[in-house]
């Protein structure tokens, strides 16, 4: 058996990837821009998946944030359970709380603190409550289901 030595026409000589250069920043990926399908594509794919991480960290930060503790909601719970009732049932004057969803309990509060939603009554307890002491009533009333 015969073995037959090939030479590259000296075309396909020029398609072979130049040496880099000791400054270049693109050493990591071992490619250069020019020699990529897409130039430019690359880098804002990275970014968009940098922040989707990124937002997607700082989600999970905040719902670990979130939760409250339930011992502490409940002794903040007295004021409420003069509308809302002992155990967040409800009763004439307030609607039930027990049960009710944390992130959801939450964001109620923080509504009638900012005014989007209009209860003087309920805006003046939730202007007086922090946002632990909102999650630790979130805490309290999920726990009553």
């Amino acid at each position: 058996m015969r073995r037959t030595a090939y030479r590259l026409p000296a075309a396909a000589s020029a398609l072979r990837p130049k040496p880099l250069a000791t400054g270049d920043r693109h050493v990591v990926l071992g490619v250069r821009p020019s020699q990529l399908v897409n130039p430019g594509k690359e880098p804002k794919m990275n970014r968009m998946l940098l922040t989707a991480l990124v937002i997607g960290s700082l989600g999970a930060a905040g719902a670990a944030q979130a939760a409250g503790d339930a011992a502490a909601g409940k002794a903040k719970a007295t004021t409420c359970a003069m509308c809302h009732g002992a155990n967040g049932e409800g009763t004439a004057v307030g609607p039930k709380t027990a049960g009710l969803d944390e992130a959801r309990f939450v964001q109620s509060i923080q509504d009638f603190k900012s005014g989007k939603r209009v209860n003087e009554l309920m805006k003046a307890q939730a202007v007086q409550l922090s946002d632990a002491d909102s999650a630790n009533l979130a805490a309290y009333y999920a726990s009553l289901k």
